[in-house]
């Protein structure tokens, strides 16, 4: 196949949707929800944008901004925004507000994002001085809140703050702290500071297993946040737990296709299989970090294989076009009145795999584009 043919992909996905039903949003589908802000549509919107950036096609702009003007008022407030869930997901459907408050200078983005900062400001926090990942889960850490809402976060402080990035850094050094595993190089999903969520390890407050898209989504938040801080300290320390972390990851790959599994030390075991997301984020992470010189050349190969390997496995032609199959619809931990969602292998496994929802294809498209930067 083709790369040409992901650009045709993208496109047809675009063309599928509306701001109030986007056809890459499977959960809103399935469940027959009215359209809100969301950080589903979130990943995909950065994605588009990125993908205008590099092609200049206008189309992926314009609904982009459609998407965003469908809920940003005038005032800056964000229609179906909830302040007291204080739910960090709901941050990041905001990362696209910089991008286009600088190429149309329209006053409401700027109200917006400084709208977003607000929330965070609000934010409960552990006591380790983490963001809480949402009310529902309190004094909770996931590796996934990283990227709802950092990355937002120092781009705010980069346009319109102090240029202060010592909180984002801090808290990701208490991740590194509370979460990783010294025996497997990897990083543990969730995190309880209080240890009272009933998955949580007495000991150590931390869940029991590995998950792939959550070191994903932590991966991709290193690599972004490697391309918004300057160069100093502060980002040499985030540098160095990036490369760690992919370095163990890179450990884990399915030697053939360069893929991941849904539990990434756990590879062949049974029921476990290769999964698209996750796969796509720690493509996209090893291809940005070797560009941006943190890691080595040999890493833009490693991400590369794992780009082509989903390309060869996932990406099928079907009757109405092309589809990006083996992504894990959705995983989390809890709440309390959701034991099913312990943690455990078995839980992992569990989950629907789906095709062509965002938390698959956003990555696969970033990855796209450092592919396309590497082999223009």
């Amino acid at each position: 196949m083709d790369y040409k043919e992901i650009d045709e992909f993208v496109l047809q996905l675009v063309e599928r949707s509306t701001p109030e039903r986007t056809a890459w949003n499977l959960e809103n589908l399935r469940e027959g929800k009215p359209a809100f802000w969301n950080y589903i549509d979130g990943c995909m919107l950065t994605a588009l944008m990125e993908m205008e950036g590099l092609t200049g096609d206008q189309r992926y702009f314009q609904f982009a901004k459609d998407c965003v003007d469908y809920f940003v008022e005038e005032d800056g407030s964000i229609r179906t925004f909830k302040p007291q869930a204080h739910n960090l997901d709901d941050i990041n459907e905001g990362r696209v507000l910089f991008a286009l408050y600088e190429r149309t200078g329209e006053e409401k983005y700027r109200r917006a994002a400084d709208f977003l900062r607000g929330r965070l400001a609000e934010q409960p926090r552990t006591e380790e001085g983490n963001f809480w990942h949402k009310a529902i889960y309190p004094n909770q850490v996931w590796l996934d809140g990283i990227y709802m809402a950092q990355p937002f976060y120092a781009l705010y402080e980069k346009h319109f703050g102090t240029g202060s990035y010592t909180d984002t850094v801090s808290q990701i050094q208490n991740v590194r702290a509370k979460m990783f595993s010294e025996e497997k190089g990897l990083y543990f999903h969730g995190y309880d500071a209080s240890r009272r969520a009933f998955w949580a390890d007495p000991a150590t407050g931390c869940s029991k297993n590995f998950w792939l898209r959550s070191l994903g989504w932590f991966g991709v938040a290193l690599a972004d946040l490697l391309d918004i801080l300057p160069q100093g300290g502060e980002r040499d320390a985030l540098a160095e737990i990036f490369t760690e972390l992919m370095a163990s990851a890179a450990r884990c790959a399915d030697p053939d296709t360069g893929l991941y599994w849904q539990v990434p030390d756990q590879g062949g075991r049974a029921g476990n299989y290769l999964e698209t997301s996750g796969s796509a984020m720690m493509a996209y992470a090893m291809l940005k970090g070797a560009r941006l010189g943190v890691l080595g050349k040999e890493y833009a190969a490693k991400g590369q294989k794992t780009f082509d390997g989903i390309m060869e496995k996932y990406l099928t032609f079907t009757e109405n076009g092309l589809d990006l199959g083996g992504i894990c619809l959705v995983a989390g931990l809890g709440p309390e009145n959701n034991r099913r969602r312990d943690g455990s292998y078995e839980y992992y496994i569990s989950e629907p795999v789906v095709a062509n929802d965002a938390k698959g294809v956003a990555p696969f498209v970033l990855a796209y584009t450092e592919v396309k930067r590497l082999t223009p």
